[in-house]
């Protein structure tokens, strides 16, 4: 009985640490996505980004939307040929699934008034590089994700060692 327990308690346990890897922005801050943030003191605040992470986007209904374009339709404030779009609810989540730049721009004209976004991905930092060179984002407290996926291993590891033991 004792083995069950301690074998749930190392596994939950994972799971918060895994669960907690990854950050969720909340763009624009307390102020969301509408006019007249600037979107790219915000970008600067909050970087660096990373693979798995996510931006929410929280607008008001009919007045905004959230169009993922490219470069050369961010630059121009385009939304005719868009990569996706999202105008429902009060709310968008986005996951950022790849390394590279990522663009946002309302289509309701606030684009112009500088209602647009322009994130780069970055690769995710690996545990042997020097904490002095990784930059922890101020969107969340949980630890680098480096130190959560060592912390976790080690768990696991200490779990199957006391198991062979008990």
């Amino acid at each position: 009985m004792g083995k069950a327990v301690l074998l749930v308690l190392v596994c939950v346990s994972y799971h918060l640490s895994c669960a907690s890897a990854f950050n969720r922005f909340s763009v624009g801050d307390e102020k969301g996505w509408i006019p007249g943030v600037n979107y790219t003191i915000w970008e600067k605040k909050h970087r660096p980004f990373h693979v798995g992470d996510w931006l929410v986007f929280y607008y008001q209904p009919r007045t905004a939307d959230v169009v993922q374009v490219d470069e050369d339709a961010y630059d121009k404030c385009d939304a005719s040929n868009p990569v996706s779009n999202y105008s429902k609810g009060r709310s968008y989540a986005f996951e950022l699934n790849h390394t590279g730049h990522y663009y946002f721009i309302c289509s309701y004209g606030y684009c112009y008034e500088g209602m647009k976004l322009s994130i780069l991905v970055e690769p995710l930092t690996s545990p042997s590089a020097p904490l002095s060179a990784k930059k922890k984002s101020s969107a969340s407290a949980a630890p680098p994700r480096a130190l959560t996926s060592t912390a976790a291993l080690a768990a696991t590891l200490l779990a199957a060692a006391l198991l062979r033991v008990l």
